[in-house]
């Protein structure tokens, strides 16, 4: 007698999917973008205007994934999107790209910038601090600093919370994602309470600047794009809802709303403390505009913000992205040993693992910032692919099961898909070379796909013959 393999088990609700959803896109963006916005478009209410759009072009990308997710309400999101709407090659060119670059190498990001803050409090994890130097051949030095090794702990630590449960996962993101919001609506509400130290309606009605404004906007809301995203990542958890048909809708679309209104709040209060030249002056406006309303303490409770809210982001990415493996695995298109899900905690253990120590590597070795630059197009153009697969199984599938369809079709999706595609323009007319280079990675995994479809060939042709 066989004992049963052990599947993946229905936990998480309606308000698990929406913290989620606010815990993998609120991290450190919303604390530092604004300046960059600034200095591309120098006038406060065009600053807020982009906010409120990209919120908007967010929320049709969520409305558009609704639909997808709840047509299959599975582990692996966008994975099983594209494989359905394209075929499964294309499902594993984006796991293939997610894995070695995007989500480890995104991974690795948010630990480092958790590292940064951290040394804010404790200098040994600063960034700054070298731990130690190697030469590697003439011209090539690794350096290990503080910032990497509080890092590297962090992404331990939440790698075996969630390798005991999606439950223990989901509780502790969770927990971490109040007290993120919390913190936020605390900035918000006494922002707005106390005297505004610029003149906030002067500054949104300021002369528009010179120059091109189309353009200005355009950059300004690749930088808001960018703090919306993780919108998606609730998607890859359907298969561990209790109603995927439900839950996943109702999660994805108001964690979207909600970030949009949190975003929002916190830039009108940027705009009450600190003028369009300070803005545009500083690194961190959070902290900035935190110490211009508040005091030197209103700026360190500021970092402390921020240190949890890219520590609360660091586990949704861990909790989500591991989903993205175990899927492709199953269906003989990855590596055999991250197929299997753990008898024990119900987890999809061995991705968890996998993904823990190639981020991990990734967060010594320093070069995951140059790797995620050459894939930054790869990540907007699967984007428009799977929002343009709700056009493809339209047509392909009608009769299949729509437990939910995106509102304010076909108008919602398209405008999702057109930003996905001037992004992606974009991208490439920027840097040609990382894109070009990015193309090239994505075609060494033709070879990686064409290997593993043959392993598992041999394994079922092994298995007919014994049977």
């Amino acid at each position: 007698m066989t004992t049963p393999e052990r599947s993946l088990v229905r936990k998480l609700g309606a308000w698990d999917a929406t913290l989620i959803t606010i815990g993998s896109v609120l991290g450190s963006g919303v604390f530092i973008t604004t300046g960059d916005i600034a200095r591309s478009l120098p006038h406060a209410g065009l600053i807020l205007l982009v906010w409120l759009v990209g919120g908007v072009v967010t929320l049709a990308g969520a409305l558009t994934y609704a639909e997808l997710g709840a047509m299959f309400p599975r582990a692996g999101g966008q994975y099983h999107f594209l494989k359905e709407a394209y075929g499964p090659l294309w499902g594993f060119l984006f796991g293939w790209a997610a894995f070695f670059v995007i989500m480890s190498g995104g991974i690795a990001a948010i630990a480092v910038g958790f590292g940064e803050y951290l040394g804010a409090f404790l200098p040994f994890f600063s960034t700054g601090h070298v731990l130690f130097s190697m030469p590697l051949g003439a011209s090539v030095q690794w350096t290990v600093n503080g910032g990497q090794l509080a890092g590297a702990l962090a992404i331990v630590f939440l790698t075996f919370v969630n390798y005991l449960g999606v439950r223990e996962g989901a509780g502790l993101q969770n927990l971490i994602t109040i007290a993120k919001v919390g913190s936020l609506l605390g900035l918000g509400v006494l922002g707005i309470l106390v005297s505004p130290r610029v003149g906030a309606v002067a500054q949104i009605a300021a002369p528009l600047p010179a120059g091109n404004l189309i353009a200005a906007f355009g950059v300004g809301m690749i930088a808001a794009l960018w703090s919306y995203d993780g919108w998606y990542a609730v998607s890859n958890l359907a298969g561990e809802m209790k109603n995927p048909s439900r839950d996943l809708p109702v999660g994805i679309v108001s964690g979207a709303i909600a970030i949009t209104l949190l975003y929002t709040l916190v830039n009108v209060v940027y705009v009450r403390a600190l003028s369009v030249a300070e803005m545009s002056a500083t690194g961190r406006i959070g902290e900035a505009a935190a110490q211009s309303l508040f005091g030197p303490l209103g700026g360190r409770l500021m970092t402390a913000a921020v240190l949890v809210s890219v520590f609360g982001c660091l586990s949704a990415t861990i909790l989500f992205a591991a989903r993205i493996y175990l899927p492709m695995a199953q269906d003989g298109s990855f590596f055999p040993s991250l197929a299997k899900i753990h008898p024990r905690y119900a987890t999809p253990a061995a991705c968890l693992v996998a993904q823990g120590v190639w981020a991990t590597l990734l967060t010594f070795s320093g070069s995951y910032e140059q790797l995620y630059t050459y894939v930054i197009f790869a990540v907007v153009f699967f984007h428009a692919a799977t929002a343009t697969g709700v056009f493809v199984l339209r047509r392909t599938r009608p009769d299949a099961p729509r437990p939910y369809t995106t509102w304010g079709y076909p108008w919602v999706p398209a405008l999702f898909i057109l930003s996905s595609v001037a992004l992606f323009a974009n991208t490439v007319i920027e840097r040609p070379v990382e894109s070009l280079i990015g193309t090239l990675f994505l075609c060494l995994g033709l070879p990686a796909y064409g290997f593993w479809q043959r392993g598992a060939k041999r394994s079922q042709g092994a298995g007919t013959r014994l049977v």
